[in-house]
C-alpha cells in the first residue's frame, strides 16, 4: 500500500498558486471564482493529507461566511473522513471537494491539473 506524506514540489507550487489565486478573489469579493480556485486547489492536493485537509478547512470557513449550511455540514464529514484516505491515497480523483458533489465520486481532471499529475 502506498503512503502519501509529501506532496511533490510541482504539485506543491500549483497548489499554492490556486490558493492564492483562491484569495484575491476573495479579497474582491469575486466569491464565484474564489470557490473554482479553491477546488481546483482540492484537486491538485487531494490525494496528500496535509494540503487535502488545509483544502476542506477553507472551504469550511468558507461555507461559514456564505452562511451555507449545506456546505458547513459538508466540510465537516469530510474533514473528519478525507485526510486519513489522502494517507492511504484512497481518494477519488478529479472530486472538487464542495458539498455539491458525492464525496466518493470521482470526476473528470481538468487538463492543465492532468498534465501537473503525469509531470510528477
Amino acid at each position: 500500500m502506498k503512503l502519501n506524506t509529501k506532496i511533490p514540489s510541482n504539485l506543491k507550487v500549483a497548489f499554492e498558486s490556486e490558493l492564492e489565486k483562491y484569495r484575491q478573489h476573495l479579497n474582491s469579493g469575486n466569491y464565484k471564482d474564489a470557490w473554482y480556485h479553491l477546488e481546483r486547489s482540492h484537486i491538485i492536493g487531494q490525494s496528500y493529507p496535509i494540503e487535502h485537509t488545509y483544502s476542506h478547512w477553507l472551504m469550511l470557513k468558507f461555507g461559514f461566511m456564505q452562511k451555507d449550511t449545506k456546505e458547513v455540514l459538508g466540510q465537516i464529514i469530510r474533514l473528519l473522513l478525507g485526510g486519513w484516505k489522502s494517507f492511504i491515497d484512497h481518494v477519488p480523483l478529479g472530486n472538487t471537494g464542495g458539498a455539491n458533489v458525492p464525496p466518493l465520486k470521482s470526476m473528470p481532471i481538468p487538463n492543465d491539473i492532468k498534465n501537473l499529475f503525469n509531470s510528477k
